[in-house]
């Protein structure tokens, strides 16, 4: 069979890409439901698909918490080791949580494959994503940070297993020499990234008067294809987690009033603490902007499980109180899912319309239904969006004229 190399039409070089195969884990405790879990298996899922991975199998385990050492019980550790060992093309299982140094440790020893959680795997998939300075930066401060509690466990083979004479090895020593090499590395790297900070600074004053609109929302909702549309720009977008990493910004215009349109990166269920820490910088975008567009993927069967988990990510960054339009994307995918083929159209109006008021009292902020795709209701987001921002500019200048 012929081999594939990840240089596209040049056959002579490049480096040969090994598919790789994994298991998904997760636990069922008791602050949980299964649904649940297997909805948070699917976005692992997406997570692993996104890295490179071909999921094969999944395994769930019901417990009243996981376990201390292995995370999973005994019993369900022999199976999944029984199951990788009759299928030699399975290299790597994936774990829903984050893992200590030490059950990654024992995991790898009893399971023999690659172990990587939930954290790692995001870290991994962001280090693949970062292009500018800054991004690499951030990335490289969130695995270090991540790396740090965990050496213990993952030098476990250096420090001493019993007393005794000439037991006395090294590998406390070693261990604490790492630290010291890592809390140097993230002190020099927080220096860098309040360089970049202070830069970027500069760079948003110099931007002027004019009113900043961000795009927020889950991860994979389609905000860059909305910065595309509206913006006539070519931000990178594909059907893929964390496509943008960078915060990209582009001066729109609506007939002759002007505004900065920012695209950030999408938050995440269970998006690890540090990373978003690492990105504060970069999120300075959201909490620095006049009007939030808070992008829904609605056609998603947890949309509002998503819209929760960014609405405590902005809580988080103390920018929950800004003037927000909803912006329920992927109509067009919804309508297929939902509608019956024989729903006359004042129904199916009928039907949104009701969606639409619902949503406005659960999460209290206007919003309108559009599809990125096809342009659907595009004229009548652009009319919303448009009437925040000159409320805007109206606030922040009442004394001036202007031509808008």
């Amino acid at each position: 069979m012929a081999k594939e190399w990840n240089v596209g039409s040049k056959k002579a070089t490049g480096l040969l890409v090994e598919q790789e195969h994994c298991v998904l884990v997760g636990v069922v405790t008791k602050d949980q439901t299964e649904a649940q879990i297997q909805e948070y298996l699917d976005e692992l899922e997406f997570l692993a698909m996104t890295a490179g991975a071909s999921t094969v199998k999944r395994y769930i385990q019901k417990l009243p918490h996981p376990d201390t050492r292995t995370y999973i019980g005994k019993g369900k550790m022999e199976e999944i080791a029984n199951y990788i060992e009759a299928n030699e093309n399975i290299n790597m299982v994936i774990f829903d949580d984050d893992l200590t140094g030490k059950q990654t440790n024992i995991l790898e020893e009893s399971l023999k494959v690659k172990i990587v959680d939930r954290s790692s795997l995001i870290l991994d998939i962001f280090a693949s994503r970062a292009q500018t300075s800054q991004a690499r930066t951030q990335v490289e401060l969130a695995q270090l940070q991540y790396l740090l509690p965990r050496l213990r466990g993952l030098w476990s083979h250096l420090e001493r297993q019993r007393g005794g004479i000439g037991m006395r090895g090294p590998g406390e020593q070693e261990i604490e020499t790492d630290r010291r090499i890592v809390r140097d590395k993230i002190s020099l790297l927080k220096e860098k990234l309040e360089k970049i900070a202070q830069q970027t600074e500069t760079q948003r004053k110099n931007r002027g008067e004019m009113i900043r609109v961000s795009l927020v929302g889950y991860t994979n909702v389609g905000k860059s294809t909305l910065m595309n549309l509206i913006s006539k720009s070519e931000v990178f977008a594909e059907n893929k987690l964390f496509a943008t990493l960078d915060t990209t910004v582009r001066k729109v215009v609506f007939g002759t009033m002007p505004f900065l349109l920012s695209d950030t990166v999408g938050f995440i269920r269970k998006l690890p603490h540090h990373l978003v820490e690492s990105f504060k910088s970069t999120l300075d975008e959201v909490t620095e902007s006049d009007v939030l567009l808070h992008v829904v993927d609605i056609s998603h069967p947890q949309y509002e499980d998503q819209i929760r988990t960014v609405n405590n990510t902005l809580k988080d960054l103390k920018a929950d109180q800004k003037p927000t339009l909803m912006v329920f994307n992927k109509i067009d995918a919804y309508k297929e899912k939902n509608f019956d083929e024989f729903l006359d159209n004042k129904t199916k109006q009928e039907i949104l319309e009701e969606l639409s008021e619902n949503l406005k009292n659960t999460f209290e902020h206007d919003n309108v239904f559009i599809s990125a795709h096809t342009k659907e209701n595009l004229e009548l987001f652009k009319d919303k969006l448009a009437e925040l921002v000159t409320i805007e500019y109206q606030i922040r200048y009442p004394y001036k004229t202007k031509t808008w």
